[in-house]
């Protein structure tokens, strides 16, 4: 039996439909390697396990367990946590590590509350210091930046997608399957289900690199075409704030904030946004932000690296022409 390094820290990997790793897996690991050596948990069914596990060494799982438990399929959430806990046993983690998605948020939860762990979640980062593994969290909107760590055991940690731009390096991964034993605890099941494919040239807004959002400013449905615009030419995820979500002019899933979606792009740009504390709460986190406002009170500008005051109905056609000139 494989004995594991004592600074290991388990890391959830969640998979595509097609059985690759997650977005989130490269951020997860890349901080897992930060502070310890990364062991993956992959939770899937039979088919590509291998390949699968090969990836997660591409991206710098140092281990990886491969569970394949007979109602992975069929039942909503606690396959998973029966992973979690038999692997945790056998890995005896410093930190558990898990994306804020979610399935992320429900598999972590679950967990914590069957092993009594300490839970953080939305973690913008980790750390280790003389007593253990810290999670680092940005709080208030981002006003305040905070550490915690639990009193015993291993905490068990979900970090924001995006939030951590380290990477580890990638290895030949010891793999090894794991023997989860079933908690036969209630459960949801899944009946059936139709796939559904959906196409589109944008990124997806959670773990994107590049976000534009718009605002109140934009006026109308109309107007908010702007944003569409510049994040295409941009490459970006199209986000807004509440108050363009309330009003109509975009689905509820583009909402970013304290009651959406919370993200940390390398650039976030917005548009017409106010910067009120419940949208700063989902975005703070950003690398670098560029704020468009006519008002030059507006609160984003205390927190963006580059404001234009000035119409967003002059800026921002001119920004889009100058870049789209660029890429020609």
């Amino acid at each position: 039996m494989t004995t594991f390094p004592e600074d290991s820290i388990l890391v959830l990997l969640e998979t595509t439909p097609s059985g690759t790793p997650a977005r989130s897996a490269a951020g997860l690991l890349g901080a897992a390697a930060e502070v310890g050596t990364p062991v993956a948990l992959i939770v899937a069914g039979p088919d590509g396990a291998a390949d699968t596990a090969a990836a997660a060494g591409d991206l710098g799982a140092a281990y990886v367990l491969t569970a394949q438990p007979e109602s992975v399929s069929s039942l909503l959430a606690v396959p998973t946590v029966d992973a979690l806990a038999a692997a945790a046993g056998l890995v005896r983690p410093d930190a558990i590590l898990i994306s804020n998605s979610v399935d992320g948020r429900d598999a972590a939860g679950r967990f914590a509350a069957r092993t009594r762990f300490a839970l953080a979640v939305d973690a913008v980062g980790v750390g280790r210091d003389p007593e253990g593994i810290v999670a680092h969290h940005s709080v208030y909107g981002g006003a305040y930046s905070v550490d915690c760590a639990p009193t015993f055991g291993a905490p068990v940690i979900t970090l924001r997608e995006g939030a951590v731009d380290s990477r580890a390096e990638a290895r030949t991964p010891q793999i090894e399957s794991l023997d989860v034993p079933s908690s036969g605890i209630a459960a949801a099941s899944i009946e059936s289900f139709e796939a559904r494919t959906v196409t589109s040239t944008r990124p997806e807004l959670r773990g994107a690199v590049k976000v534009v959002a718009g605002g109140r400013g934009l006026t109308s449905q109309e107007q908010f075409a702007l944003v569409d615009q510049l994040a295409d030419v941009l490459g970006a995820a199209v986000g807004a704030s509440r108050a363009a979500v309330d009003a109509g002019w975009v689905p509820n899933n583009y909402q970013i904030g304290q009651t959406g979606i919370s993200v940390s792009p390398q650039l976030y740009v917005a548009i017409g946004v106010s910067g009120a504390i419940q949208h700063r709460a989902g975005m703070q986190t950003a690398k670098t932000i560029v704020a468009i406002n006519k008002d030059p009170d507006a609160p984003i500008f205390e927190i963006a690296d580059f404001g234009v005051v000035g119409d967003l109905f002059q800026v921002v056609p001119q920004l889009i022409n100058s870049l789209s000139a660029r890429k020609e």
